[in-house]
């Protein structure tokens, strides 16, 4: 009987061990990545489709955003970076979830999405544009659109906003995506297609498209791309601008927007770039 006692005491401590054990990893899981100083994988949101900022070509990603996503991971210790696609209807959602750790995605920072969110950065300061023929000398900025055919992407406001503040004569043409907007102008079917001017630069970029298109550079509106973080994430919003800064410092910031839309020509505006991130909160 005490042989059997024992056996069954032992029995007991281990499975209370294994359900310990159970405890702890389940306490610690963090699907898109653990703390920054932990090192290990992580899982970064960025959008697959936009040329020259974030776009999946075969097996690789890349772009200025996705290029600062990789520079900020590295700085922050990760050694394994997973990217996954974060359309703009669903970043919020994927932040909350846990399903990314950080998302670099041409994601401005706004008092509402502030409610749902924190954000590092901000990154870069974009400002909505207009995208024309290089040749095009009649259209200089969105009060020039008057009897022009001006194209912008279904459910975006930003053709819309110039008719209504700038040209109430454009003719407004819509498409289902920004590629076909830009085919269009490159055919000649339309004058203007318009959004943030650096996503406008990363379509001119494109090898079929340079020494073609061009932004026109008289932007109209401020877009302050931050750095998505779970909400109230204070030590990684501080970990987040500290490799921000020193991204601009060294150089690499400038260099990454070289090699992704400098092809197209385009100058940010150097009275907000590169921008100085905001105090963490």
């Amino acid at each position: 009987m005490r042989t059997i006692t024992k056996i069954a005491g032992s029995t007991a401590a281990a499975a209370l061990t294994l359900a310990m054990a159970g405890c702890v990893n389940e306490e610690n899981a963090a699907p898109a990545g653990d703390a920054a100083s932990s090192g290990g994988p992580v899982t970064i949101g960025i959008k697959f489709d936009q040329p020259g900022l974030g776009q999946q070509v075969g097996n690789d990603y890349q772009g200025f955003d996705v290029t600062v996503a990789r520079y900020v991971a590295k700085e922050l210790g990760y050694t394994d970076v997973t990217f996954k696609e974060s359309p703009s209807a669903q970043r919020e959602t994927l932040l909350q979830s846990g399903q990314v750790k950080m998302i670099f995605a041409t994601y401005s920072i706004t008092d509402e999405r502030k409610q749902k969110v924190s954000f590092g950065g901000p990154y870069f300061v974009a400002g909505q544009d207009l995208l024309v023929k290089t040749g095009n000398t009649d259209i200089t900025g969105p009060d020039a659109l008057n009897g022009k055919k001006l194209c912008s992407v279904t459910g975006s406001t930003s053709a819309q906003k110039i008719k209504d503040n700038y040209a109430s004569g454009v003719q407004l043409q819509e498409f289902d995506t920004y590629s076909k907007c830009v085919q269009a102008l490159n055919s000649g079917t339309i004058d203007a297609v318009t959004t943030d001017n650096v996503i406008l630069a990363g379509f001119a970029a494109q090898s079929q498209y340079q020494g073609k298109l061009k932004v026109v550079g008289a932007p109209f509106s401020e877009e302050r791309y931050g750095v998505g973080i779970k909400q109230g994430d204070t030590a990684l919003c501080e970990s987040v601008n500290g490799a921000i800064q020193k991204m601009v410092t060294d150089g690499s910031w400038q260099k990454a927007l070289d090699d992704t839309v400098g092809a197209s020509g385009f100058t940010p505006d150097a009275a907000t770039n590169p921008p100085k991130p905001d105090a963490c909160s």
